[in-house]
């Protein structure tokens, strides 16, 4: 074993929050050693973000070729190439993988070693023949996908989000057991390529996002023919000659050809030897406090790996948080106030800041709206489903908000700039925003706010009034 690499950081994990620690610090002249034992890119460029938006874009194409004589635009029924459709996601995967290859870290003067590391003391980890002991660790682990416990799960073949882009064939039935985002995204992605999908959760659907908003999503998958089980556990898992049969708690029997779980997710940290460096975890992830430090004043922890929010874009955060800390000493902390997330279905639904029922437990809130079906775009599109839901205080705080609708994901921006910002709702109603657009659709429902003073009777005695001067 040689003598022991000192670099300013080691970085462990390379998925997305690794690498931007990495690729950071290393352009701002720190020293890193990137330790990653699977795949660059980590979970969401092989197993997570990527693959299921490309295969959700294949299988929104194929819904489109079914509603093109809505615009009177004919086609034959879609054929769907299972194999093709796995090809086509395993091309975006490589595109995008030359971005996180190790190639391009050790251009970048990252030293990159592909072993698993596990700690050996508070300071010193090991990765393959390699001693790192460096200024600082940043775990970067991520998570892998939970099994539940499920009696006759272990009898019967199933897919996670780890396996099932690989899939090459078409499902008969496809039976999911997880209705969070991962679980809903892929049942829609199926059901348009052609596969029964039938969603069973022990809880509600998207149990995070607002309720209401999440109905009205829950009734479109419905009509798409998802077959949905909300709040019914599962009692037991057999195997049968054509596939699979699910028993429900409810005593419902639901017989499939193929199975996904997607259950939640672990922190993937077990290898690690947490223990001996001193570092404190939970079955949620590592211990850290708000500047992601853990139990071990030298190392940090961010992601999935730190038991937060389970989103890249939290991982991508976090990077920032760590390196103006680890680099630069500056006490920079978490905020999760303006935290966006969205559920990439079509239509898809995006939320920021309080839900209805989290802010009305708070005090006194308005919610204003404005449905898709009142906004021109939408109509030239023939896709009115949805609409955009605000939360405001009285003063006119912007405090939360929810969209269902197409683009979702990219109208839900301004109202995260808004929370993090503190803005009340007159900058949003007062915003000039082109037309025709989507984005009309968030003007008017902040312009709302304003409707029953606007249009009250004492408005209009002021304007008379105001009139006789001519």
């Amino acid at each position: 074993m040689t003598e022991p690499l000192t670099p300013d950081l080691c970085v462990i994990g390379a998925g997305s929050g690794g690498l931007a620690v990495a690729a950071g610090a290393v352009q701002m002249g720190a020293s890193v050693v990137l330790v990653e034992r699977d795949r660059m890119g980590g979970d969401c460029l092989n197993y997570g973000c990527v693959p299921s938006k490309s295969l959700l874009a294949a299988a929104k194409l194929a819904d489109g070729w079914r509603h093109g004589a809505e615009l009177g635009v004919f086609y034959q029924p879609p054929r769907i190439d299972f194999t093709a459709v796995a090809d086509s996601v395993e091309r975006v995967i490589a595109g995008i993988a030359l971005n996180d290859s190790q190639a391009r870290f050790e251009r970048l003067g990252v030293h990159v070693i592909r072993a698993e590391a596990r700690f050996i003391d508070r300071r010193t980890a090991q990765a393959g023949d390699t001693l790192i002991r460096p200024r600082r660790f940043v775990i970067a682990t991520g998570s892998r996908p939970a099994v539940p416990p499920i009696p006759g799960l272990d009898s019967v073949p199933y897919f996670t989000n780890e396996t099932i882009f690989a899939n090459r064939e078409r499902p008969e039935h496809l039976v999911v057991i997880g209705g969070g985002p991962i679980g809903i995204e892929l049942a829609q992605a199926y059901r348009r390529l052609g596969a029964a999908v039938t969603v069973i959760d022990a809880g509600p659907i998207l149990p995070h996002d607002d309720a209401e908003l999440t109905g009205r999503l829950a009734a479109l998958l419905a009509a798409e023919g998802i077959a949905l089980k909300p709040s019914v556990g599962v009692e037991v898992i057999a195997r049968r000659e054509a596939g699979l049969e699910v028993t429900l708690a409810s005593g419902e029997r639901i017989a499939g050809s193929h199975l996904l779980v997607a259950a939640g997710r672990r922190p993937d940290n077990a290898a690690l030897n947490l223990a001996a460096a001193g570092i404190e975890a939970t079955a949620r992830g590592i211990t850290v406090d708000a500047r992601l430090r853990t139990t071990n004043r030298h190392a940090f922890a961010i992601g999935d790996a730190a038991g937060g929010p389970q989103f890249t874009h939290i991982a991508l955060y976090h990077a920032g948080i760590v390196i103006r800390n680890a680099l630069f000493r500056l006490p920079a902390r978490v905020d999760y106030r303006s935290l966006p997330w969205v559920t990439y279905t079509d239509p898809e639904l995006a939320q920021v800041g309080l839900t209805e029922a989290a802010a009305s437990a708070q005090g006194s809130i308005q919610v204003l709206r404005w449905p898709f079906a009142d906004n021109d775009r939408a109509h030239t599109e023939r896709d009115t489903a949805g609409e955009v839901k605000i939360l405001a205080r009285r003063n006119g705080r912007i405090i939360g908000a929810t969209i269902l609708g197409a683009g979702a994901g990219d109208l839900i921006l301004p109202w995260a700039l808004a929370i993090s910002q503190k803005l009340k709702i007159g900058a949003l109603a007062n915003l000039i925003v082109p037309y025709p657009t989507r984005g009309e659709a968030g003007k008017r429902a902040a312009g709302a706010y304003y409707t029953p003073t606007l249009f009250a009777p004492r408005t209009r005695r002021l304007v008379r009034l105001l009139a006789r001067f001519g």
